[in-house]
This record gives structure tokens, sequence and C-alpha cells, in this order.
């Protein structure tokens, strides 16, 4: 039926997708699910972490090195969502279909409204040079967990395997300072997706906005969208009985409607 690139989020790896590849691939898909740059296995250079660059390592990857030609769905959680916004609107010819959520796209009014709340403390936090990183070294694991019990509707998805898998990514040398990277560089993506709505006006490709309906950014979900995509080309879903974790709280949910937009 075609290829989906599923694009995780912070603070997790391409293990966010573990409970939604079989039913996608019995659907009848291909699954290219990567770590992004920084994450999991992936290299965690010093610079680039701009989710235009972030999309660009992905495209690369997806055209170069897997010699993908025909045009592919994406589906981004969280920082995978920034990112799967920017590959649909810099390699739109490319893109069939882009699924995202359960982030504040920087560059819209949603983003300026929740940066600065208390919801997303980190997003100040992790900008600050160097501290967060001192004092985070060696807590890793208290942290991460701190965000998937506050993050979680469903808290079920948490389990002691869960938790290994991601706080040992995490504990990697300079894994900690990529993330952290990540949302030094969101005023960045700010300016930049500006720039672009400036000059090659909302993105055109089919979108769904996808998120968990018992989360803060569901009912801020429809202003977003409608700022990031061109009228008529965008609609919105809401996973019941979900967080933010929406692959991993409830996993039919999040396949049921992928599969019914793509």
């Amino acid at each position: 039926k075609g290829t989906i690139l599923l694009i995780h989020g912070w603070p997790q790896t391409s293990h966010q997708s573990c409970h939604v590849i079989t039913p996608l691939t019995n659907a009848g898909y291909r699954l290219i699910i990567p770590d992004y740059r920084g994450a999991g296995q992936s290299s965690k250079p010093a610079s680039g972490y701009n989710k235009v660059t972030m999309a660009t390592d992905l495209h690369t990857l997806i055209r170069s090195h897997l010699s993908i030609t025909s045009r592919i769905h994406i589906v981004g959680h969280d920082i995978g969502g920034m990112i799967a916004y920017a590959y649909a609107t810099r390699f739109a010819e490319h893109v069939a279909s882009v699924v995202w959520g359960e982030c504040p796209l920087p560059g819209t009014s949603v983003y300026e409204e929740v940066k600065r709340t208390d919801d997303v403390f980190h997003f100040l936090f992790h900008r600050v040079p160097d501290l967060p990183e001192a004092l985070v070294a060696g807590r890793e694991r208290v942290y991460l967990k701190h965000f998937f019990d506050k993050q979680s509707f469903n808290t079920a998805w948490i389990t002691k395997e869960a938790l290994d898998v991601y706080a040992s990514a995490f504990e990697q040398p300079g894994a900690m300072r990529a993330g952290f990277e990540i949302y030094r560089t969101f005023e960045q993506d700010a300016r930049e997706n500006r720039e672009w709505w400036k000059k090659e006006g909302r993105c055109g490709v089919p979108a769904l906005g996808l998120f968990g309906g018992e989360f803060l950014l569901q009912e801020l979900a429809g202003g977003m969208m409608g700022e990031g995509h061109e009228e008529g080309k965008w609609s919105v879903r809401v996973v019941e009985g979900s967080g933010h974790y929406v692959a991993e709280e409830a996993p039919e949910g999040f396949v049921r409607e992928v599969l019914g937009f793509v």
C-alpha cells in the first residue's frame, strides 16, 4: 500500500512504535522507524537540531539510502511532529500525507501561548546552556519518568521494561545533551517556519492532527492546524483515553486513526 515513516518524540526513541508495528504492517504498509539525530542508536553531533535539518536527515535516509522514490506517509509525535511538519513543507513533492500532533508547532500563536506555561517548564529549562546536563547526569531515569508520569493518562504502559529501554538510551554519552539541543533550537524553528509561510505559504500536503483526548494540546489543535496548513487540507482527530503518549497509551486508537487517514 505504501511506506509510512514513523518519527518518535522526546524523551523517547524508535521504541515508541513497538505496539503499532504489527497492525500497521498487517494492513499492508512498509514502515520506516528510525531514531532521529541524537536519539537512540543514531549519532549525536554537536549541532543540527533545528527541525529542518532533522527532516533533511530523514529525507536523505528515505531517498538516498533506502532508495524509496514513491511518495511516503509521515506520522510524527511530539518533537517528531515538528520534524514531520518540516519534512511535509520542505519536501512536499515526496509526501503523500502527514499525521502529526502532541506538540505546539514553533511559529504558531499556539506555540507562543504554550511555551511559557508551567505544563512545559522544560521548554525554558532545556534551553539554559550546560545546566540541564549537569543536573540530570546520573539521574536520567528519574528525569524521564517525571515526564512519563505527568503527561500520561493511561499509565499502564510505563512498565519497568519500557523505562529500562528509554533510560538506557538516554544514559549514553551525549544523549541528554542532544535532547536538550532539540529544545534550544525552538526559536530558530519558529523563525524558519514563519519565513517559510511568508515566502512559500502554508503546507498543502493532506494533514491530520492527532492528539490525546486527555492532554492539554487537543483543545488548541484546530487553531494550530489552521495556522500551519492550507484551508481544506487538514483535519483533527482525538484519541480518547490517552494522554500525551498516544501510540503507547492507546495503540489501537492510534492505529485506527492513522489507517483511517492514510
